[in-house]
Formats: structure tokens, sequence, C-alpha cells
């Protein structure tokens, strides 16, 4: 599992955000536990190439949107460095029943140490947001597959994001592949947590980042 191979930015000096990378399978609770933390949030999904797109890798006929090809890892890393370096940053808005980017919003620090940028890829971006200083952690959610599984599926036949059949057929295999997945991430710097440890860890950060700032 590669990382992001575009150039590294260059240092952000004097960062008034540092990132918090939460990785982990699709369903595995990654936008639940957001929620509940109230942190500014970067949702890398959005980052996600228009359907079109030439060089997109397909899987069970249709885009394989699991794969890192199918995601602008380069945008998604410019807009972490400059929500570091500036407190705020444009992001892409993504549809992903229509494969389509449908507009731009702006994703503010108000004034928070700590934001969360949340996505199945985030950790191809540890390495280059290490090497610029803005890392606050890295983490990948990891539960029990089969829980994965379900939760997955519920909330993609609730947005209808695809056909059934076709979720039911992607949902078994990244049940089949999530052990692999999870070496993955963490080979590339994550740390394998759990929902809980996750949670805790980073409101401590969040906690410890506001008194020195304070």
């Amino acid at each position: 599992m590669a990382g992001v191979t575009t150039p590294p930015p260059s240092a952000v000096p004097h960062p008034r955000v540092r990132v918090v990378l939460l990785t982990g399978p699709s369903g595995s609770g990654k936008t639940a536990l957001t929620r509940r933390l109230g942190l500014p949030v970067v949702r890398l999904d959005d980052f996600y190439l228009d359907g079109d797109h030439p060089d997109l890798p397909h899987r069970f006929g249709i885009v394989d949107w699991d794969d890192p090809r199918s995601w602008d890892g380069a945008g998604a890393l410019a807009a972490l460095c400059t929500l570091a370096a500036e407190g705020r940053t444009p992001v892409p808005v993504y549809d992903i029943p229509s494969n389509s980017r449908t507009g731009t919003g702006l994703v503010d620090s108000a004034g928070c140490p700590v934001v969360i940028a949340e996505g199945i890829f985030a950790a191809q971006l540890v390495a280059a947001c290490r090497e610029a200083g803005i890392l606050a952690d890295a983490i990948c959610l990891h539960r029990p597959r089969v829980v994965t599984f379900w939760f997955r599926l519920l909330r993609d036949v609730a947005e209808a994001r695809k056909p059934i059949p076709t979720l039911i057929r992607r949902g078994w295999a990244l049940m089949q592949a999530e052990p692999a997945l999870v070496r993955g991430w963490v080979a590339l710097g994550c740390r394998a947590d759990s929902v809980a440890e996750a949670e805790a860890a980073i409101r401590a950060l969040a906690s410890q980042d506001s008194t020195k700032s304070s």
C-alpha cells in the first residue's frame, strides 16, 4: 500500500493547527466518532476524483473507490497544510451517489488547535504530514470485521450509494480484505485503536494543545 507519491510540502514553521489523521475500514465508525468529538473535520472522501476521470481503477464492474488511485491525495495534502498554516482552507464537496464534486466548502479551525482529517486514505498522508510538521497523531479504527460489515451495509443502503447486490459484493470483499488493510495502514504509520481508545486519545490531545495555546 503506497503512500502519496507527490513531493512533500515545505514545512509549516509555526502551525496554528495540528492534524489528527483518522482512518479505518469503511463502516468502522470514523464519522460517528468525529461527530461526538465536535472538532473541526476535513472529510478526505471529498477529495475523490470525478467518476468520469480517465485513469480511475475499476472493480466489480464499477469504479474501485477503495483504491487510492481514485483519490486526489496531493490536493488533500495541500488543503491540510493550508489549514495548519492559516487556520482555514477551502475543500471540495463530493456527492458519492453521483460520483462527482458538486461545489466547494470551507473548513475553519475556529481557534481549535487540533483538527481531524478523516477517511479511508488518511494513512496515505502520514509521512508527508509528519515531514511538514503538522501531524498530531495517526489512528486506525479497528473493531470486529463482521460489525464493520454490518454497519457499512446499513449506511450504504440508507444512503442509496449503489445497487444493493453491488454493495453486498463489495462489502463481502472488504470484510475479507480488512485484516490486510489494517496491517497496511499501520505500516504507513497509524496506530490501531478501538473506537473508545481513539476517542480518549484525541480528547486528551485536544485538551493538552488547548492548554499550551492558552
